[in-house]
């Protein structure tokens, strides 16, 4: 594979000033923290908008997004640097394909991140898809199973076309709440994480509005229904997702091949060794000293020893 091209990160100066300010304070604290490179794996379903939070991340049309075409085939890693500061964001393939978790993309997928580091991955789904089901299960317990459960850890979701009126009359922030709980249920139980691994990192839900449609302040900032700028939140969000005391995601080999079947079976075998000794060769060696000890001696040997008066 192609190394990736770094680039200067210009489309930064397309946000508004209030935007850019705040976006470079964010990423100056990270590099205050010396994180100075930042890698973020965008995953999801296909056509629920992740090539289109890429773009409005970096400010750049950089990923092609089609209404027809939901995505690329293969990923593609885009980055961007700017004040000494390396932004790398992973678009990668759905993960559904015939109404099945598309194991071949996670292939893909694993084998492109290969030696690579994971800071922090964004799910992405919409918020106007109103419910959950198995589907959604199997789609995060297949990322659990390929990236392990602390990718959890350094985890954060994202629903996209949340310039919405919701449905029925109900209010805006209990529609996104709800939301929230039901997909936070969903990848508790598909990752199988215990309600101590919940608490201890939490799993952030953040709103996206990558339309044109998205009403603006007066600075000119793209924000929500309920007037949170999210391009600076969900930067915001990401940045404290790091910061969290959790570690990245070493793509390794290990991680892509899964543990050797052998390995466990070598670390077995000083414990089958010790088992033998102890309760088979050790009863073995005290039964032939018993048997011994009881046999008779020959008459020629108690002679030689002045033990018998036995004349021949």
């Amino acid at each position: 594979m192609a190394s990736n091209i770094i680039r200067e990160w210009t489309g930064i100066q397309q946000f508004p000033l209030a935007t850019q300010t705040k976006l470079l304070e964010l990423l100056g604290n990270l590099k205050q923290e010396n994180v100075s490179t930042l890698t973020i794996l965008v995953m999801g379903k296909g056509g629920v908008g992740k090539s289109s939070t890429l773009n409005s991340i970096i400010g750049e049309r950089v990923v092609a997004v089609s209404a027809f075409q939901s995505e690329g085939p293969r990923p593609v890693m885009v980055s961007r640097s700017r004040a000494g500061f390396t932004l790398n964001i992973v678009d990668t393939p759905g993960l559904v394909e015939g109404g099945y978790v598309n194991d071949h993309a996670l292939e893909i997928i694993k084998r492109f991140l290969l030696n690579k580091t994971i800071d922090v991955m964004l799910y992405v789904d919409r918020l106007d898809a109103y419910r959950v089901d198995t589907l959604d299960r199997q789609v995060i317990k297949a990322i659990t199973d390929s990236f392990g459960k602390g990718i959890w850890s350094r985890g954060l979701i994202v629903l996209t076309h949340a310039q919405l009126s919701p449905p029925d009359g109900i209010n805006y922030d209990e529609f996104f709440s709800r939301r929230s709980e039901a997909l936070l249920k969903v990848v508790r139980l598909g990752a199988r994480l215990k309600k101590q691994e919940i608490q201890e990192f939490g799993i952030p839900v953040v709103l996206v509005e990558n339309s044109g449609r998205c009403n603006t302040n007066d600075s000119g900032e793209k924000v929500l229904p309920n007037g949170t700028a999210w391009i600076p939140n969900l930067v915001k969000t990401i940045t404290n997702v790091i910061s969290n005391g959790s570690k990245a995601i070493l793509v390794d080999k290990k991680l892509i091949e899964g543990p050797n079947p052998n390995d466990k079976g070598k670390l077995l075998i000083p414990l089958i060794l010790a088992f033998q000794y102890f309760f088979v060769v050790k009863p073995i060696q005290r039964s032939i000293r018993q048997d011994v000890a009881k046999e008779s001696r020959p008459l020629w040997e108690l002679r030689d020893m002045g033990m018998s008066n036995r004349e021949f």
